[in-house]
Parts: C-alpha cells; structure tokens; sequence
C-alpha cells in the first residue's frame, strides 16, 4: 500500500515541483499543489481509499490550475505580437 504512504505523495510533490522548474509554464505546478495536498492529508491521519486519494489529487490540481491560469495566465483581449520573421534572419 505504497499509495497510502504520506511520504510517497510529498516525494512526488517535491519531484514534480523540480520538474516544473525544468519546463516552466505552469504544467506541472497543480499536479504538484495535488500530490502535497493528498500527502498532508495522510500525514494529518485522513486515510480514504485510493479512488478517493485520486479524486482529491485530481479536484485539487484542477483547481490549482484554475487559480492560476486567472491570476499569472493570458488576460482577457492580450495578444502576442511578432516583429521577427525566423526566415529573415
């Protein structure tokens, strides 16, 4: 029961937050929000089955993403603009 292990879930935190250092862009920071939630929650003594770990590890990285796609993503009417053509150079 590996998946019940509190320490497993930070582990996985820890190694998704290096991997989101790795390749920015918030891609893997809700996933890593989730695993550190799911983690304090068996450390805390809150022990559900694995269906319900992954339900909670699912609805809190959604929810992480959420946040932050509103508060650091693409606002509302910004557009990219490209001056430099990569053939021309």
């Amino acid at each position: 029961m590996l998946w019940a292990t509190w320490w497993v879930w930070v582990a996985g935190a820890i190694a998704l937050g290096i991997l989101e250092m790795l390749a920015p862009g918030f891609i893997f920071v809700g996933f890593a929000v989730g695993a550190l939630v799911v983690g304090l929650l068996l450390f805390l003594g809150v022990a559900p089955g694995l269906p319900w770990l992954l339900v909670i590890f699912a609805a809190v990285s959604l929810a992480t993403w959420l946040i932050l796609r509103r508060v650091i993503g693409i606002r509302k009417g910004q557009t990219k603009r490209i001056d430099i053509d990569i053939n021309e150079l």
